[in-house]
């Protein structure tokens, strides 16, 4: 898996009919967590592109320019996704994730990642594995 195919699951989530949006500031946070606790609960990425500390949290950056088009709107539905990509556990932790962190704003999620050590700690650099997953473990038993 990709960081991409992993941003459009989240997106062909959302329910537009309910009003649900997601930026690409909401985005990066939602693959982060999802990267976060699949490294604490299977100890193995998710998808391999690096995660940033940047100004407003974690980001991917070959994510964040794929979608940068979109300012801070909402990102559109991707059209044709093929789902026979995401195997029932993959599927199941990304749902996870989605129902967990997906009813918060942007601003809600940023302001939670700048609380976490694996962004304070990350100094503005890479965000690695082992210090998300050493962090998301501690929060295993919380969710």
């Amino acid at each position: 898996m990709t960081c991409h195919d992993i941003a459009k699951y989240f997106l062909a989530l959302k329910d537009e009919d309910a009003g649900d949006l997601i930026s690409n500031l909401k985005l990066q946070k939602l693959v982060y967590y999802a990267q976060g606790f699949h490294l604490a609960l299977y100890d193995k990425p998710l998808f391999l592109e690096p995660i940033e500390a940047w100004t407003h949290g974690p980001v991917v950056p070959e994510l964040y320019h794929a979608y940068k088009q979109y300012g801070d709107g909402d990102i559109p539905i991707p059209k044709g996704l093929d789902f026979t990509l995401y195997d029932k556990s993959t599927t199941e932790h990304l749902n996870e994730v989605y129902s967990t962190f997906g009813q918060f704003s942007a601003w809600k999620l940023r302001n939670l990642t700048h609380i976490e050590p694996p962004w304070i700690n990350a100094k503005g650099g890479v965000i690695t594995h082992e210090a998300m997953r050493e962090y998301f473990k501690t929060q295993l038993n919380d969710e």
